[in-house]
């Protein structure tokens, strides 16, 4: 049985009137996008220059571009949809995805102080070695791949949605044009130039997710009481909608699941090595914390004004509506724009037109900072200066190279596996980046005896780790949002291996770096030998040499 991510009898959501209209703004926008993009590539060959702008960017602006980075296309389209339909379950997962910033504010000034900005040159801070840099390029790689495959596939899907189009043939054909719209974005664009993208798209996002949410206010006579009472009475299930343990995904194993899943959101979000790279473009160490806060506080109001679009979703269309349309509600904010005004109205059609444009930023600036980042680390961890010199090509080759094949490559893997839902991959980066980056770089910033020893087996034992409770568990095999619904291997009960992994992590940095077996073995072999005798005469004129000698 093939699970599909858009039933087959959708609506037509725009309608026939206006979706001309719709798709004319559509293109014209991003015409416009994709030509300022290119207005803004450099052709600057010094990597500083390149990869972290310089280390120039002004707090505040480096401050919206990071909080840009928090509005993904999976994001604003699955979190109203999530709360729309699970209520409670989904606002705490906006609640983990907002505290995730101040995590990272935590070790940000810390990550900038070291003027590193890719995984492998965190990684090589108390481990110096070819094999720690490749360490950081794989993991940063098996972050990167799933998260561009998910972001492609749900901006393809929403642009089928937006033409009234939900077939099997739409979704991939759009995915397959907004790749390549987004591979000749991305194969131009420097830090610099999706800096100013991500710092356009915030404005742009927050006002349209406001009027959506104003316009369905008025619906309730501005009264928010009134739309949260009408969210619940429109619920699947009105007496639990508002208590944790609606979401499908949640096993029998209950609390423990759920305290997995906050630990891979929360410590998974904050650190995406986009972030990491972000971060390190700011000129000091005092500019980092001012552009955090300044993130912080800009993506809390985002997941403010997104959990009240979810609740908007439930009382203007219904809990039935949106998961007829997706079982996921990804449509959730589509829906509640084309129903919260007139069918014939011109607002109606600015309005839709103004969602599509905020999700087609939010595929094209998410997809460029995961592939620069990942392309970034590929030159400078796994081909260094070696490895460039064999090949014959310079470092921005290199770059722009890496990139067009990441975007290509993602999104072959992505129209191959088109049919089944593949949206567990979110949750396999997160879990990734929960626990191979996040205690390496704990240990590698705090811990003066963490070594190679140590970094290797933390890495390379946490992603093996990682994939096989993966694979055992109920995102892949045995239930109705499984990968495989049909089959049931699911050895592990827990949705996400964060409460298993990130421990076991910990643990294994400890025992490669800190070895106690080999303390405890060279402690034995002390107590074994006997101590020499002083007062024997070889033993003092032995004693004396040496002391000549020295």
């Amino acid at each position: 049985m093939t699970t599909y991510l858009l039933s087959a009898g959708s609506p037509d959501l725009i309608g026939p009137a206006a979706r001309g209209a719709v798709i004319v703004a559509f293109l014209v926008f991003i015409g416009l996008c994709l030509l300022w993009v290119f207005t803004l590539a450099t052709q600057d060959d010094d990597p500083e220059r390149l990869h972290v702008a310089g280390r120039s960017l002004p707090p505040v602006l480096n401050g919206v571009a990071m909080a840009g980075e928090q509005i993904t296309v999976v994001i604003l389209v699955s979190m109203p949809g999530t709360i729309a339909l699970f209520g409670y379950d989904g606002v705490s997962t906006a609640v983990d995805s907002a505290l995730a910033l101040g995590v990272f504010l935590l070790l940000a000034p810390r990550i900038r102080a070291t003027r590193r900005y890719t995984l492998g040159e965190l990684f090589s801070l108390r481990a110096e070695g070819p094999g720690t840099r490749a360490a950081g390029a794989v993991v940063t790689l098996c972050i990167a791949v799933p998260l561009l495959m998910v972001q492609l596939r749900a901006g393809g899907i929403t642009a089928a949605l937006l033409i009234g189009m939900p077939t099997e043939t739409a979704q991939v054909v759009c995915t397959v044009m907004m790749g390549c719209l987004i591979m000749c974005f991305a194969g131009v664009a420097d830090l610099r130039g999706t800096t100013f993208v991500q710092a356009a798209k915030v404005p742009v996002a927050l006002a349209t997710l406001t009027a959506v949410i104003l316009v369905a206010l008025r619906l309730f006579d501005w009264s928010p009481a009134s739309l949260l009472s009408a969210a619940v009475d429109k619920s699947m299930s009105p007496d639990e909608y508002l208590g944790p343990g609606l979401w499908g995904h949640v096993t029998g194993s209950g609390p423990l699941n759920t305290l997995s899943d906050h630990i891979v959101l929360v410590l998974g979000t904050a650190m995406m090595p986009h972030l990491i790279l972000r971060v390190s473009a700011s000129r000091d160490v005092p500019a980092a914390r001012r552009s955090l806060s300044i993130a912080v506080g800009l993506t809390g109001l985002f997941y403010l004004l997104l959990i009240t679009t979810g609740f908007a979703a439930a009382a203007v269309v219904g809990s039935g509506p949106i998961g007829a349309v997706d079982v996921k509600g990804q449509g959730a904010p589509i829906l509640l724009a084309s129903e919260v005004l007139p069918h014939h109205s011109t607002s109606r059609v600015v309005l839709i037109t103004l969602v599509a444009c905020v999700a087609f930023l939010a595929v094209l600036t998410a997809v460029a900072s995961v592939t620069f980042a990942a392309a970034v680390s590929v030159t400078r961890d796994l081909l260094g200066r070696k490895g460039r010199a064999r090949i014959r090509i310079g470092q921005t080759a290199v770059l722009r190279l890496s990139v067009v094949a990441l975007c290509a490559v993602s999104l072959l893997l992505t129209t191959a596996v088109h049919r089944y839902p593949i949206e567990f991959l979110l949750a396999f980066s997160l879990s990734l980046a929960a626990t191979c980056v996040f205690p390496a770089v704990v240990y590698s910033l705090l811990w003066s005896g963490f070594n190679r020893h140590g970094l290797l087996w933390l890495v390379h034992g946490g992603l093996s780790l990682c994939t096989l409770l993966t694979l055992a568990s109920p995102a892949v095999s045995g239930t109705t949002y499984a990968l495989l619904p049909e089959r049931d291997f699911n050895l592990f009960p827990l949705h996400t291996p964060g409460l298993v992994s990130v421990p076991a992590a910990f643990l294994l940095g400890w025992l490669g770096s800190a070895r106690p077996w080999e303390r405890i073995t060279r402690d034995r072999h002390t107590v074994a030998r006997p101590a020499p005798d002083r007062s024997a005469p070889g033993a003092r004129v032995d004693s004396g040499r040496n002391v000549a000698s020295g």
